[in-house]
């Protein structure tokens, strides 16, 4: 009697799991298997067990990547969760030309990832820049992002964040048109002040939605590449280099496949662990711990 619905269950799923596997477990099982091999463009596998990670740890190059991505993707996703809240809050609470705003927050989703990054490159340029020579004009100096690793490098992270705002906003303001509206008429007829009401009400039952942005967040700014690659290449002197552009180095300029497919595989390990101590501190916050 019960083999029925779960045999139907099974082949209703059977496509899901067939992509699932076809598309992301073998790939990734393969990847495995090739970052414990030496090869090359031309070349066979050549089974070298864990040397391509001893290579990887013991290269400076893969520590200024790492220390580089760590400190990018964190400024970016605390930055661009406090500024989706913001905005999220302000179309709850009612914004002006409420139709105008939403095309302008939704915008950067419209472009192409690529055409953004080189309109910023191109309004960023200190010779024709309007950007630029704005703030040269204002006082503020010459900015001359792409001869300093840290002036470009916050440029990437403006960047990152202008392109993936819209997703982060989107996700807030969907887990705060959520809340029950009678929770903050019953606090008001209590005396709760605003921020009271923020803090007690909205706070609490947002946890969720913002738990989920964040992993994803994470996740996407984990891997950028596009930004750092057309601005910068990595440089000057390969010092503004994240993990996904070290393993695109190695991968197609080097042509060392097992290099690249260790880099790729302490990328997903590292992006778990970031995302499990940021979920971990931020639920400790929310409990007042």
């Amino acid at each position: 009697m019960h083999c029925q619905p779960r045999l139907t269950t099974w082949l209703y799923l059977s496509p899901l799991h067939f992509l699932l596997l076809a598309i992301l477990t073998i790939p990734s099982i393969y990847v495995l298997w090739l970052s414990l091999n030496q090869s090359s463009y031309g070349t066979g596998l050549s089974w070298v067990g864990f040397q391509n990670y001893h290579a990887v740890f013991t290269d400076p190059y893969f520590w200024r990547a790492s220390v580089n991505t760590f400190l990018v993707v964190s400024c970016v996703v605390l930055v661009e969760l406090l500024i989706g809240l913001a905005v999220a809050m302000l179309f709850v609470t009612g914004v002006p030309f409420r139709g105008v705003m939403f095309a302008c927050i939704l915008m950067p989703y419209a472009i192409s990832e690529v055409v953004a990054v080189l309109v910023w490159k191109m309004m960023m340029d200190p010779n024709i820049g309007a950007i630029a020579r704005t703030i040269e004009e204002m006082g503020l100096g010459r900015v001359n992002w792409s001869a300093s690793p840290t002036t470009g490098l916050v440029l990437v992270g403006v960047i990152n964040i202008w392109t993936h705002l819209p997703f982060t906003f989107l996700m807030i303001y969907a887990g705060l048109l959520a809340i029950d509206g009678s929770l903050y008429e019953a606090a008001h007829i209590d005396g709760a002040t605003r921020w009271q009401r923020f803090l007690r009400i909205t706070l609490p039952l947002l946890v969720p939605t913002l738990l989920i942005t964040l992993i994803f967040r994470l996740i996407f700014a984990f891997r950028m590449f596009s930004e750092v690659w057309l601005l910068t290449k990595g440089g000057p002197v390969r010092m503004s280099e994240v993990l996904a552009v070290y393993l695109y180095q190695h991968g197609f300029r080097y042509g060392d496949f097992g290099i690249a497919a260790a880099t790729g595989w302490l990328m997903v390990i590292g992006s778990l662990l970031m995302a499990s101590v940021f979920l971990f501190a931020m639920q400790r916050g929310m409990k007042g711990e």
